[in-house]
């Protein structure tokens, strides 16, 4: 289940929340979210990568190829706790997140206020990350 967008406060300030409720576990979804690989199946705005390391930790560095267009620089400035963050091309970006939830995980992505706009992108991504785990959503959505 998913709900509207709203503000919360996370570890980087306020941000725009977009997140869904997913029955699985935190793992799955964890390894999915970290896979640089498995970026472009799920983020509609990167269709590729390039980057040494598969699996993401802070200071993690690489490029994705935004929308076909160019390819932009991205480094992983935070990732434990089943949270990590980025900036790409030099500028603060989403916030990514596994929290538990009564039936399932609740899996998220923590937008900067001045980048509302890219909500609907992320409850796209939401949605693609439910169909790779093979989960159904949870409660009645």
């Amino acid at each position: 289940m998913s709900g509207l967008p709203r503000v919360e406060r996370t570890p980087d300030g306020r941000r725009l929340v977009v997140a869904r409720t997913i029955a699985t576990d935190r793992e799955t979804v964890w390894s999915v979210l970290t896979d640089t690989a498995q970026w472009p199946e799920w983020g509609p705005s990167v269709t590729a990568v390039r980057c040494g390391d598969r699996t993401i930790a802070a200071g993690t560095t690489g490029e994705v190829q935004v929308l076909g267009g160019p390819w932009v620089p991205f480094e992983v400035t935070t990732c434990r706790d089943y949270r990590w963050t980025w900036r790409v091309a030099r500028v603060p970006a989403t916030g990514h997140f596994v929290e538990p939830a009564d039936e399932g995980v609740r899996v998220g992505f923590e937008i900067p206020l001045l980048a509302g706009g890219y909500a609907p992108v992320c409850e796209m991504a939401l949605r693609r990350i439910e169909r790779l785990v093979g989960a159904a959503p949870a409660g009645d959505g």
